[in-house]
């Protein structure tokens, strides 16, 4: 699948758990704040040429049976029952991901893992 179609399912994925009630924000990963760190460095010498990656906290990955794994960090609201907005998360995002693929002709499996990184 073309990287833009990576890029749109973080997309939708990020999208649908920034929905959820509870969820106060995606959790970057190393990469993503590496990244943003170099992007900084790029744009002070280059003018703001790079964009932000959107999808931090999101990580997807081809299975070998041909469906999705979605991976998603998020930082809780800690006012809220952890263990109820993670399934939220996981059903929202995994819908969100499913309707994705379904309109670009790829009915496959797509599974969501949801890890709450911290509360605030």
């Amino acid at each position: 699948m073309a990287t833009s179609h990576r890029e749109n399912i973080h997309r939708a994925a990020a999208r649908a758990a920034l929905d959820a009630p509870g969820v106060a924000a995606l959790q970057p990963t190393l990469a993503d704040r590496l990244a943003l760190a170099a992007s900084h460095v790029y744009r002070s010498q280059a003018e703001g040429t790079t964009p932000y990656h959107e999808a931090a906290g999101i990580r997807s990955e081809l299975t070998p049976d041909g469906g999705w794994h979605v991976e998603v960090r998020c930082v809780l609201h800690a006012d809220r029952r952890v263990v109820d907005v993670a399934r939220q998360v996981r059903e929202d995002v995994r819908t969100a991901v499913t309707t994705y693929l379904a309109r670009h002709g790829a009915a496959v499996p797509v599974t969501v893992m949801v890890t709450v990184t911290r509360t605030v």
